[in-house]
């Protein structure tokens, strides 16, 4: 599975921006796409994440600011983060866990949150 992410940049605290993956190669195999994140001398860190049953799971610091979707006929997942804070700035990376429990990592994207 290879996956190509988009969306990163500068925004300012309390703004939005939306990251976008998309997957190609064997899609079939999937079941879980997400995102995480890791900001400089922090641990990779789950930021959300959705099965193919549709299951969401988020971390508590951006639940109720970060909403994950996928479309699956586009092979894609998405995160629309609103209400950014400093605090998110960070590499974002896409994620996926195949049915066989492999994994695969995107490229990363940065976001920078910054008056």
């Amino acid at each position: 599975v290879q996956l190509q992410a988009c969306g990163g940049g500068l925004v300012q605290p309390g703004g939005s921006l939306r990251l976008s993956c998309v997957a190609s190669g064997s899609i079939f195999s999937i079941n879980v796409m997400g995102w995480y994140r890791q900001a400089p001398g922090k641990q990779r860190e789950l930021v959300a994440s959705i099965s193919s049953g549709g299951s969401i799971t988020y971390a508590d610091s951006v639940q109720g600011r970060f909403t994950i979707s996928r479309e699956n006929i586009k092979n894609t997942v998405n995160v629309q983060m609103n209400s950014l804070k400093p605090e998110d700035t960070a590499v974002y990376y896409c994620n996926v866990l195949t049915w066989a429990r492999h994994e695969f990592w995107g490229q990363g994207t940065q976001v920078t949150v910054s008056s």
